[in-house]
């Protein structure tokens, strides 16, 4: 089942890179973007990163915290994020259970071949930890501009 607009954040803690475990609930009080993504160092995975990145300062006055989602490792995830300078957690949903929780495991098709993947999706919670927006599937052009855009009118 997925969420809906008003549903809370799921109370669910994941490992990050930099060795931390992140509890979702942890943002209250703080608007929460969750951005979910297939793979890490992969071209459009890398892009939507460096994206939320540039934007990461504008997120931070809005009054939000980002964080990056994938089924990758945390020491994947340590190498991205050290690659490319993202200032905000990658978590590490290695077992699915947030990908889950969230609805974005969707099958997918690549030259032919049908298999089950992460659906590139964004949600952005409210500083008191309600579901105001979700982006799915997401198009990574642009993406982080609009995600903050609609993060200045909550």
């Amino acid at each position: 089942m997925s969420l809906q607009i008003g549903d809370k954040i799921p109370d669910l803690t994941l490992p990050a890179n930099g060795g931390r475990n992140i509890a979702l609930r942890s943002f209250k009080g703080k608007a929460l973007i969750v951005y979910f993504y297939p793979k890490d160092n992969t071209p459009g995975c890398t892009q939507e990163g460096q994206d939320f990145r540039d934007l990461y300062a504008d997120f931070r006055k809005a009054g939000a915290e980002v964080l990056g989602v994938s089924r990758d490792s945390v020491k994947s995830h340590d190498g991205f994020a050290a690659k490319f300078e993202f200032p905000f957690a990658l978590l590490s949903d290695a077992d699915e259970t947030m990908c889950k929780a969230f609805d974005v495991i969707k099958e997918k098709s690549l030259y032919g071949r049908k298999y089950l993947g992460v659906e590139r999706s964004t949600f952005l919670f409210d500083s008191q930890g309600a579901l105001r927006q979700q982006w799915r599937p997401v198009k990574v052009k642009n993406h982080a501009a609009e995600v903050l855009a609609a993060l200045r009118t909550l």
